[in-house]
């Protein structure tokens, strides 16, 4: 992907990783998702990113938007802001998470 053009994604946890159609599990808490995040160097910058409802996760090349209103959270919206140092990260983060990823253009299931 050239920079500048901007690329998103979905995090998803499917019930069964090897049948995406079994449909979807909560990705934890929003404590618990941060921490899952915390270790591929993805979190908070310090701002209270809570007043529009999201909480925004920085890490290399990406953003990640997680909704702060819920008990569970279901999904989060990763934008991808440079290919080469985000999906190494994101890949290692399905992996040690069993979740999956889906590109919001094309629908493609990957992770």
């Amino acid at each position: 992907m050239a920079r500048g053009k901007k690329r998103q994604l979905v995090f998803l946890k499917p019930n069964d990783p090897d049948d995406i159609s079994a449909g979807y599990s909560s990705l934890g808490t929003l404590g618990e998702f941060e921490a899952a995040l915390a270790p591929f160097n993805t979190a908070p910058d310090g701002s209270d990113g809570t007043s529009m409802g999201t909480r925004f996760l920085h890490g290399p090349g990406l953003v990640v938007e997680v909704p702060t209103g819920l008990d569970e959270i279901t999904q989060a919206l990763i934008t991808v802001l440079d290919d080469d140092f985000a999906l190494p990260v994101l890949m290692r983060i399905c992996r040690a998470n069993v979740w999956k990823m889906q590109d919001t253009e094309s629908g493609q299931m990957f992770g």
